[in-house]
This record gives structure tokens, sequence and C-alpha cells, in this order.
């Protein structure tokens, strides 16, 4: 028997073959030298350390030629690879004197290469060195950061490169999330995926919690691969972001929902709820206010806008027309349809954005994907048919 001081000696290859099934995001470290010669290293060992302060981390070899040139550079860069800069990587990883030749990049202010097309970068200040046996591990502030192309990463797994190949994305918690909501959710996962495949745009999963709406799940790019996943946001439940939720609301319920709303608000509102209950469905129209939204979603990346900046923003979206002409069809760029489970109540809603313009048949194409998907999560979660 081992003591507790004993410990066997770990083959090199075995153990490249076991923490080779754990896929690791590809990045380029870069810097400026003191000679004024720009450097690089690749690593697969890039990860989070802190967010107060804002800290990350890769471990580079000790014997890592790149590692030396980068070692004394007090900013680094890192960039992350997007899945078609292979090429790139295996460049900069090469001992070429001139490898950066060809490769697109701008110098930052504090003398850092960023890369063009990675999916994002962290530009950093040498923080800390620490050993790590035959690695050290070395440790940035954050100081400047942002996603560039989105996309999708390059991935380093089983000894080769490679990309994810996503599916829908389910939130792992979120405060005021039941463990049965999220069931529910994750029940929607193929048909997230199958209507981002088939319309080309953008699924997300949204469910109420209280008095918010809370993305649960997201699939697909859409036409907007620069917006980060929307998962985890929180909206606030109100006209109109909210119609899909309270058109199916009893009067009990729906009458102090709509005391809370201002009274030009609750004026209209009845009308527009019951117009959405006979479609089906909830749409947003194109408008200066929704271009303002989709930017603030953007540039939020992985924050969670404050529903109370949210409010003023949502309060001038134009939502649910009265007429449904072709013409107003055509100015359609958000839908979505309930998805009701077996108490006959709205368990969540599918919405669709971020699709590229309509086939033959227009936006109807679309919806009849969406209400078809949310029919079949409904008759998953034992509802009857409305």
């Amino acid at each position: 028997m081992l003591s507790s001081q004993q410990v066997l000696p770990i083959d090199p290859k075995w153990y490249r073959q076991v923490l080779g099934q754990y896929p690791t995001g590809v990045c380029v470290i870069t810097a400026t030298a003191s000679d004024g010669v720009p450097v690089s290293m690749v690593v697969g060992s890039f990860t989070s350390v802190s967010l107060n302060p804002a800290l990350v981390a890769f471990f580079p070899d000790r014997g890592s030629s790149s590692w030396a040139k980068l070692r004394d550079c007090e900013h680094f860069c890192v960039n992350i690879l997007g899945a078609e800069q292979e090429p790139v990587c295996r460049q900069l990883a090469s001992k070429d004197p001139n490898k950066f030749d060809g490769v697109a990049h701008r110098i930052s202010e504090r003398g850092c290469p960023v890369l063009e097309d990675v999916v994002a970068w962290i530009e950093c200040r040498r923080y800390a060195i620490t050993d790590a046996g035959d690695h050290e591990m070395v440790t940035g502030e954050i100081v400047a950061l942002d996603i560039a192309g989105g996309g999708l990463p390059l991935l380093f797994f089983q000894g080769g490169y490679g990309q994810f190949a996503p599916g829908a994305l389910v939130a792992s918690e979120a405060p005021g999330l039941s463990l049965a909501q999220l069931r529910q959710v994750d029940r929607a996962r193929a048909e997230l995926e199958r209507l981002a495949a088939e319309t080309g745009g953008r699924c997300i999963v949204t469910v109420r919690a209280g008095e918010e709406l809370i993305v649960a799940a997201s699939a697909g790019q859409g036409n907007i691969p620069g917006i980060a996943t929307l998962v985890g946001q929180r909206l606030p439940f109100r006209l109109p972001t909210g119609s899909v939720f309270a058109a199916w609301l009893s009067d009990q319920e729906v009458d102090p929902w709509l005391g809370r709303h201002d009274v030009p608000v609750r004026e209209t509102a009845a009308t527009v709820l019951a117009r959405v209950r006979e479609r089906g469905f909830s749409v947003g129209l194109i408008s200066e206010a929704q271009r303002i939204f989709s930017a603030q979603l953007a540039a939020a990346g992985d924050d969670e806008i404050a529903i109370e900046a949210l409010e003023e923003l949502i309060s001038d979206l134009a939502f649910d027309p009265a007429e449904w002409t072709d013409a107003i069809k055509g100015q359609a760029r958000v839908v979505s349809v309930p998805v009701f489970g077996a108490d006959g109540a709205v368990a969540m809603a599918l919405t669709l954005y971020g699709f590229p313009k309509p086939p033959e048949g227009g936006i109807d194409i679309y919806i009849a994907h969406l209400i078809e998907a949310a029919t079949r999560v409904s008759a998953g979660l034992g509802a009857r048919a409305q």
C-alpha cells in the first residue's frame, strides 16, 4: 500500500493522451520585445483567474525559446484564434524570424500586436510570474479587451486542431430560475438547433421569473456574428417584449400586471394582447429604437445590462402592428411564439431574430417553422393543443 507521501511516476506519453481528452482553446500571446521586434507564442493553457482585480493567466514551458523573448515584456496581448486561423497559428508558432510577415495585425498603444480576425483579444500588464513545475504561471492584469470577430474559436483536441460544433447553449444556472424551468428549457434544445439551421438566424428561449424575463438558452449565430450569446440576460416583464407571455394570462393575472404600466400603454394593451393571442405570435419591427436596443445588447458582451437601463429602450420598440400586410411583414425583425406547459400556461417563449432576408413566402415561412417547433416542445412538456 502506498503511503500518503508516495506518488507513482506518471508516464509523459500517457499524461498527454489523458489530458488530450480535454479540449482547449488556442491563443497567441503577443508582445513587442525591448529591441522593437514583435514576438509571439501559441498556448493552449490560457484561463481566467480573478474578476476583482481582473486577472488571467497562461502557463509557458520554462524551456520555450518564445517564452524567453516574452518573459521581460511588461505588456502582452492574448489573441483568441478563430476556427479558420489554423494557418496563422502554425506560422506564429514557427521559429521563422519573420513569422509576423503576412499576418494581419495592428499595434496597440501599449505596443502589443493585436491580430486581425481573432474571436477576441485581451491586453494585459504583467502581474506575476510564479513557479509551476517545468512550466511557469504568468498572471496578467487586464487593461483592455474586446470581442473582435465573434464566431467560433480554434480548438486543440486529442493532438490536433479543430473547431467547436455548437449546439444550443443552455444556462447552467441563473438567479430566479428553478431547476424545473431549466429542465424544460433543456427539452427545447433540439428544436432550437433545428430552427437556427432552418432559418440561418439566432433562436433563444426566454422564461419568466417573477417580474423579469431571462434568456435561458440560445442557438445559432444569425447574421450578427459579433454579438455574444445573450444567455443569462434579464429583460423586464412588460409590454412589448412580454406580450407573448401576457397574452395568455388570466384576467385575474393580467389586470394587476397592466397596472404597473403607464396609462397610455394600459389603454392599448388589451387590444395588443388580443392581437397576439389571435395570431399566435408576437412580432417586432425594424426601427431606430430596435437598432439602438440591438447595439446595446451587442456592446454588453457577456455582461448583463441592468433592467433599469433597458426599460426606456424597450418602451420605444415597435411591436405587434394592427395591420399584417406584405409591406409590414418586410419590416419584421423579431418573432416570438409561446410554448405551453402541462398546466396550460406559457412555460417559455421561442424567439427568432438575426435571420437573413426571408425567402419567397416572406416572414411567414420563418413564423411557420417557429410555431411548429413550439408545438413540438409544448407536446413534449405534456401540453394539450391550444
